[in-house]
């Protein structure tokens, strides 16, 4: 592979200054040099299939613990600075260390998304932050910004550090540029088509990390400036409130003084939901055997501001799937069943993104579209008693006496019942729980765990 050009290095050291009194060390962000190390080709067959990580969001630390509950081999969390998800319900420092003690003691990992752009002030206290989190156990940080990046490298060393999507690699050139720099994972651009994802595992040994499930972002990896212009909030450094999801009244103005809605007027054509900026959510579960073949390290679930009920589904789903392929690669087949799960926590239609050609107008939410089935998370299972098949719950969302009521947990099959009696904790038989977080009791058909979840069809 050729030397990178002057150009790139110039490149390189305009974004990643060095600090000169900065000893050199593993940590530091290193500039490609002359001489760049030769990258190995891999070839990936059957025999030698890794498996790779599970990554699921984490809003809160009642997520996270559920995530890992569910398979999730590793969660991405948010601090209470530097990340883009302000009205997620972000950690401070002691729900960060229990998270990691948590996540630990079952084998999981924690990493941090600190992957907001920065202005000028906005680094400042960046480097305590980095020391302690590093400190606190934090196996990684997700980052986007180069100040961020060499503040962590300077005052944190130790601390891993992982390209954010924000940053849009989407070639193997651009991943091997952030291996120089001393980064050992990039997030792929949601963009990114499988072929260039096969070209970039080739061609590169820094781990790849890419969205399998979760929300589109109608931007560039989410470089976008409506919540700016709608709502006077910064996208890129927390704010987004999701503009492009709006409804919005698309109009043609063919001549001065004229104007006619688009999609109204001809007959068959209406439109019910004009979302004209809104994509459809990523699912790749019918294509794990794609995903694995070609390399991808970790598989990601996007939604850390998504529900309890999301997460667990989703989880629960991917790690189904995953496993089953690993185990039995030659006869592995995609179950109707869980595809039918994951539209009982889906918002929106589903589909494939980028990864097999580019996105057309039915990866986009503009007319009339298929009904999805909409659930509602109304329990969760606290503990059980087999000699009685009496499950002890912790109410989520109103649910009663005549209700359909959903079970489902990692290791399961889902299974429906009918709800014919139930009681509070005093004993007292009750027909509805409306109270929110309320302890209920009830016969339950068939074995339940800890932490299974309830659900019920709207």
């Amino acid at each position: 592979m050729p030397s990178p050009s002057n150009s790139t290095k110039k490149f390189a050291t305009s974004i990643l200054t060095t600090v000169n009194s900065l000893p050199v060390s593993s940590s530091s962000i290193r500039i490609p040099s002359n001489k760049r190390s030769i990258r190995k080709e891999i070839s990936v067959t059957q025999s030698e299939l890794k498996r790779p990580e599970l990554l699921a969001p984490a809003g809160t630390l009642e997520k996270l613990k559920i995530a890992i509950h569910y398979g999730a081999d590793a969660c991405y969390i948010g601090g209470e600075a530097y990340g883009l998800r302000s009205r997620a319900g972000n950690f401070d420092f002691d729900e960060m260390q229990e998270a990691v003690d948590y996540a630990h003691k079952h084998n999981a990992k924690v990493y941090v998304a600190s992957n907001m752009v920065t202005h000028v002030g906005d680094e400042e206290g960046a480097g305590d932050f980095f020391r302690t989190i590093r400190d606190i156990g934090i196996d990684a940080v997700i980052i986007s910004d180069p100040a961020l990046m060499q503040i962590c490298a300077s005052d944190a060393p130790g601390l891993e550090m992982h390209l954010s999507t924000q940053q849009s690699a989407v070639n193997y050139e651009t991943l091997n540029f952030w291996e120089d720099a001393g980064l050992t994972r990039c997030v792929l651009g949601r963009e990114v088509s499988m072929a260039e994802v096969a070209e970039i595992r080739q061609k590169t040994n820094v781990e790849i990390e890419a969205f399998v499930h979760g929300a589109m972002c109608i931007s560039y990896s989410g470089r976008c400036t409506l919540s700016n212009h709608m709502a006077h909030r910064d996208a890129n450094r927390g704010g987004c409130c999701q503009s492009c999801r709006w409804q919005y009244g698309l109009y043609d103005m063919p001549k001065l003084g004229q104007r006619y809605m688009v999609g109204k007027g001809e007959e068959g054509t209406d439109i019910d939901e004009p979302f004209a900026m809104s994509a459809v959510d990523l699912s790749m579960i019918n294509h794990i055997p794609d995903i694995i073949q070609n390399g991808i390290d970790s598989l990601k679930v996007e939604g850390r501001m998504k529900s309890i009920h999301y997460v667990s589904t989703v989880i629960n789903v991917y790690r189904k799937a995953i496993d089953a392929y690993l185990e039995d690669p030659d006869n592995y087949q995609v179950q109707q069943e869980w595809i039918d799960e994951l539209w009982k926590s889906a918002q929106r239609e589903l589909a494939t993104g980028f990864y097999y050609g580019r996105p057309t107008e039915n990866e986009q939410l503009f007319g009339k579209r298929r009904r999805i089935p909409r659930y509602q998370f109304v329990g969760e299972v606290l503990d059980y008693d087999p000699a009685s098949q009496i499950a002890t719950i912790q109410q989520r969302n109103n649910f009663g006496v005549g209700d359909l009521i959903e079970f489902y947990g990692p290791g399961m099959r889902h299974f429906q019942q009918e709800l014919t009696a139930m009681r509070d904790e005093d004993g007292q038989a009750i027909d509805r729980a409306p109270h929110a977080m309320q302890i209920v009791s009830m016969k339950v058909n068939q074995p339940v765990k800890a932490h299974d979840m309830i659900r019920k069809e709207r």
